[in-house]
C-alpha cells in the first residue's frame, strides 16, 4: 500500500534534486528538500517490504468434509 507513496516521493525528489522544477522561496532549498522526499520515498517503500511482504498472505484454509 504504501510503495505508491514511496513511489510519488521518490519521484518528486526527484525532480527537486536534478533541478527539473525550481522552486523559489527564499526559505526552501531544493536540493535539501529533494533529499528529505527522496529518502523519505525510500524509507516508504522499505517498510512497505518489510512489515506486508507480498509472500506472506493470509492462507485460505479450505475444508472438503461432506455438508450433514
Amino acid at each position: 500500500m504504501y510503495i505508491g507513496l514511496g513511489i510519488v516521493l521518490l519521484v518528486l525528489g526527484l525532480i527537486l534534486a536534478l533541478d527539473v522544477i525550481t522552486v523559489d522561496l527564499e526559505f526552501i532549498n531544493d536540493d535539501r528538500l529533494g533529499m528529505i522526499l527522496i529518502v523519505a520515498g525510500v524509507l516508504a517503500i522499505v517498510l512497505s517490504l518489510v512489515i506486508a511482504p507480498p509472500w506472506r498472505r493470509d492462507r485460505v484454509v479450505r475444508d472438503d468434509s461432506p455438508i450433514r
